[in-house]
C-alpha cells in the first residue's frame, strides 16, 4: 500500500502527514480550511478539494477530525469515504469516537468490500510528532496485520485490541486514566505552592520516583512555564471522558473520579476555557 488518502489534518494530523511521507507513502489531504495546511502541502501533501476526491483510488483512507457527529458526517454522507472510496479499500478512524459508531463503520463498510479499523491514538502532540504514538485498534486481525506497516509509520506502540470498537474501548480506558493523573498532579502543584515549595525543585525530586508519569513529565513543565497551549485541547478531552462515562453506565460500571473529573472541566469550558490544552485544569485550582 502506498497511496494514502487523509482526512483532518489538525495538530496532530500534520505530523501524521509528515511521517508518512518520510517513508514514502503518497498521501492526498482535505481539510476544512485549505490556508491551514499550505505547509504540508508545499512539504509534498497533495490536496484534495472534497473527501470525495481524496477517498477515491486510495490504498487506505485515514480520518481524525475532532467528534463523533465529525465521524458520522465523514463515512456516511453522500460525498462521504464509505460512498466514495473503492472496494478493498482500508479505511481507518484515528479520532476518538464511540465504540458503537465504530463498529457501524465496520458493518456498513463491509457490506460494500471496504475494510474498516478504528484505531485512535495516544501520546499527545509530542507523540505525533516524534513518530511514537501508541495506537489502539480494533478490526479483523488480518485488517491489522495488512495496515501495520502504515502503522508503523506514525507509531511505537501498536496494539491489536480485538473486534471492531475494541481501539475505541481501550481508549477510553486511556481516558480515564489519564483524567485521575492529570488531576492528580495539577492538584500536587497547587499544594507545593501553597505550602511555600519551589515546585520546580519538587518536580525533579518526585518526578522519577512512584509518582512519575507522563503528566508528571510533560504536561507540568507546561503549567509551571505558563503553557496552558493545547497539545491535546481540553475540549476534545472533555467529548472522551463524556464517551467514557456514558459507556461505563451502559455496561454498569461506575467512575466516581471520571466523572468528577469531568464535571470541573465542563466548568472551565463554560467560562470560555475550551480552547486551552488539558492542563488548563490548573485554572479550577488557581480561582
Amino acid at each position: 500500500m502506498k497511496r494514502i488518502g487523509f482526512i483532518g489534518v489538525g495538530i496532530m494530523g500534520k505530523s501524521m502527514v509528515r511521517n508518512l511521507m518520510k517513508q514514502g507513502y503518497e498521501v492526498s489531504i482535505y481539510a476544512r480550511t485549505k490556508e491551514k495546511v499550505v505547509d504540508v502541502l508545499e512539504e509534498g501533501a497533495i490536496w484534495c478539494d472534497s473527501i470525495a476526491e481524496c477517498s477515491k483510488g486510495q490504498d487506505a483512507v485515514l480520518t481524525i477530525v475532532g467528534y463523533p457527529k465529525d465521524v458520522e458526517e465523514v463515512y456516511f454522507a453522500e460525498t462521504g469515504i464509505l460512498a466514495n472510496a473503492n472496494p478493498g479499500t482500508y479505511v481507518i478512524d484515528m479520532t476518538t469516537s464511540t465504540p458503537k459508531l465504530a463498529a457501524k463503520i465496520y458493518e456498513t463498510a463491509k457490506e460494500k468490500g471496504i475494510i474498516a479499523l478504528d484505531a485512535p491514538v495516544t501520546g499527545g502532540d509530542t507523540g505525533a510528532k516524534a513518530g511514537t504514538l501508541a495506537i489502539l485498534v480494533g478490526s479483523d486481525k488480518d485488517a491489522f496485520d495488512a495496515c501495520h506497516p502504515i502503522f508503523e509509520a506514525m507509531g511505537k506502540n501498536i496494539v491489536y485490541m480485538g473486534h471492531a470498537g475494541m481501539g475505541q474501548h481501550a481508549k477510553m480506558a486511556n481516558q480515564i486514566a489519564i483524567a485521575g493523573t492529570i488531576a492528580g498532579v495539577t492538584e500536587c502543584l497547587v499544594y507545593a505552592k501553597n505550602v511555600g515549595l519551589d515546585p520546580q525543585t519538587l518536580l525533579g525530586a518526585i518526578s522519577t520516583g512512584a509518582a512519575g508519569s507522563f503528566q508528571m513529565t510533560n504536561v507540568v513543565p507546561r503549567v509551571l512555564d505558563g503553557d496552558l497551549a493545547p497539545g491535546f485541547f481540553m475540549k476534545h478531552f472533555i467529548k472522551d471522558m463524556a464517551i467514557a462515562s456514558e459507556e461505563a453506565k451502559d455496561h454498569n460500571t461506575t467512575l466516581d473520579i471520571l466523572d468528577h473529573v469531568l464535571a470541573i472541566y465542563k466548568e472551565l469550558e463554560e467560562k470560555g476555557l475550551g480552547d486551552l490544552g488539558t492542563q488548563g485544569l490548573i485554572k479550577h485550582y488557581e480561582e
